[in-house]
């Protein structure tokens, strides 16, 4: 059975399609403002791109904030579901996920079959999210790509004591006034995010091994930041930006 996921988060729209256990392809664009229009094309280039066309697509499962305006999709369902599961695909062993999106940041507990047992999000503070490093590096003038990179030379990651957007922001203008090294703010900025999501983490427990999902995780400073917090070695797979996808993908085969 071939099945696709399609996940419209408020940053990026992802897309993957999945036959017999296997991803046969993923693809992430700019979700924009217009949230159906982002599913769409997610959706078409990825079927382009792989040289299928929809009728080869036996089921749809949408999800993420905008996963209602998926009118072609055969049914919804939460990020929460969707991470667990496909968390569980990629590593079977994984009892817990974070997931740090673009305007959230959520931790998972799942169990042996991939099932969410429990999990703690955070969706009303930018604080601790893709959105918060953006800001973050437009006050610093860094590329965002270059912020993991950049955060692992540093010798004293700055202090960031604001858990707010705006007031961190002010402090990071106030760090680069003062002369403190570009690399030691960035380290400090990835140390304030994983001090936030660590704390949220702790209320549902942090069972591992752990993996970490999202964009995010592509910053390898966050990651290493947040390691030391839970003291353990995260898991970040290839797939870790659109797991929520493929969890969508994997659960839309399993529609009875």
């Amino acid at each position: 059975m071939r099945t696709a996921g399609i996940d419209i988060g408020s940053i990026t729209t992802k897309a993957a399609i999945v036959e017999d256990g296997r991803i046969l392809g993923t693809m992430v664009c700019f979700s924009g403002y217009n949230a159906s229009l982002a599913g769409t094309t997610v959706y078409r280039n990825l079927l382009d791109d792989l040289g299928f066309d929809a009728s080869s697509i036996d089921r749809i499962i949408s999800t993420g904030y905008g996963r209602n305006n998926v009118d072609f999709a055969d049914k919804s369902m939460t990020e929460i579901i969707c991470h667990g599961a496909g968390a569980h695909f990629l590593n079977p062993d994984i009892r817990t996920v974070i997931d740090i999106g673009g305007q959230d940041s959520k931790a998972l507990v799942v169990d042996a079959d991939g099932r969410v047992r429990d999990f703690v999000m955070n969706d009303k503070c930018a604080a601790g999210t893709g959105r918060f490093l953006e800001v973050m590096a437009r006050a610093l003038e860094v590329d965002l790509d270059d912020f993991g990179s950049l955060s692992l030379r540093s010798a004293t990651p700055a202090k960031i004591s604001s858990i707010c957007t705006v007031f961190a922001e002010s402090e990071v203008i106030s760090l680069i006034s003062k002369g403190e090294d570009r690399e030691n703010i960035i380290a400090g900025i990835h140390d304030s995010v994983a001090s936030r999501v660590f704390a949220m983490a702790q209320r549902v427990g942090i069972p591992v091994p752990v993996m970490m999902t999202g964009g995010v995780a592509k910053n390898i400073g966050v990651v290493k930041a947040l390691e030391k917090k839970i003291g353990a070695t995260l898991e970040v797979n290839e797939f870790a930006q659109v797991n929520g996808a493929i969890g969508a993908a994997v659960l839309a085969a399993k529609m009875g």
